[in-house]
């Protein structure tokens, strides 16, 4: 496949990310059509903020597209691979953009030829949704790993290409398997909401239970609670997916406050600050 195969791009799921996909493409230089497969009312709105060019079905999305790009839920992702495999066009690329792979990546390829399939996770978000959210900046700077079933797969023309517009858009591209996505997603994302979450929770019923307001609430709480304003509809299937690995993840990091608790104020605890201390260095000097 040349480097300019790809005249037409599906978006399905025209939202914050599917959403910013396409809008970063045009400021990138895509000069081809993107439609777009959701609601009624997200396309019209899609197509008034020049999101995308038309709105179509999956079925006609998927024959007409040289990119298919699911930016859906995950459960969404997973009901409609096996119609998008049976109507996509021959060396057509189709690609995700879900949260948690090793399922997907499983589903498709029980669905799609060899190379047709390219699992996705763009480490961008916000916690706004809908493509009134949508930013073609989205990506500039943020990891956008792949994860191919086989990794000969990475080489494939149709995935070079997706790869090329993905570094045109400013993202940084790093190629893993499904199962240590996974795995490595658990400890650097999911964790950091089950925190977040849980953090908010304790908080909201201890002040509540003591009468007292949030005057005294300083920038670490704000910092601390932001993941927490995220919507369970989204988590729901991430947690799903990736039970096993999240629950790992809460073991180890409830292990660690235990130890916190029953050390404080002791050479350990310093310790703890210490290691603590420096990945938040390394994440930042990244």
């Amino acid at each position: 496949m040349p480097l300019d195969n790809i005249r037409t791009v599906t978006i399905a799921g025209a939202g914050l990310i599917g959403g910013s996909f396409a809008l970063a493409l045009r400021r990138a230089g895509f000069s081809g059509r993107i439609l777009g497969v959701s609601s009624s009312h997200t396309l019209a709105r899609a197509r008034q903020l020049g999101v995308i060019d038309d709105g179509v079905s999956l079925e006609e999305g998927a024959a007409r597209a040289d990119l298919i790009y699911m930016a859906q839920p995950i459960s969404r992702i997973l009901d409609q691979l096996p119609a998008l495999a049976s109507h996509i066009s021959p060396g057509a690329l189709a690609t995700d953009a879900g949260s948690t792979k090793r399922t997907i990546v499983e589903t498709a390829e029980r669905h799609f030829p060899r190379g047709a399939f390219l699992g996705g996770h763009p480490m961008a978000g916000k916690e706004s949704r809908g493509v009134e959210s949508a930013d073609p900046s989205l990506f500039e700077g943020r990891t956008y790993i792949l994860t191919p079933s086989r990794a000969a797969d990475i080489e494939l023309p149709a995935a070079r290409e997706f790869i090329s517009w993905l570094e045109k858009i400013g993202a940084r591209v790093h190629v893993m398997n499904p199962e240590q996505h996974d795995t490595v997603v658990s400890l650097t994302s999911h964790l950091a909401q089950m925190a977040s979450t849980a953090l908010g929770k304790v908080v909201l019923d201890s002040v509540d239970s003591t009468n007292a307001d949030y005057s005294t609430a300083g920038p670490g709480l704000l910092d601390m609670t932001r993941l927490a304003m995220s919507s369970y509809d989204v988590w729901k299937d991430i947690i799903a997916t990736n039970h096993d690995s999240i629950v790992n993840a809460l073991d180890a990091y409830i292990d660690l406050l235990k130890k916190l608790r029953d050390t404080l104020g002791s050479s350990e605890t310093a310790a703890v600050f210490e290691d603590g201390a420096r990945l938040a260095r390394q994440i930042r000097s990244r």
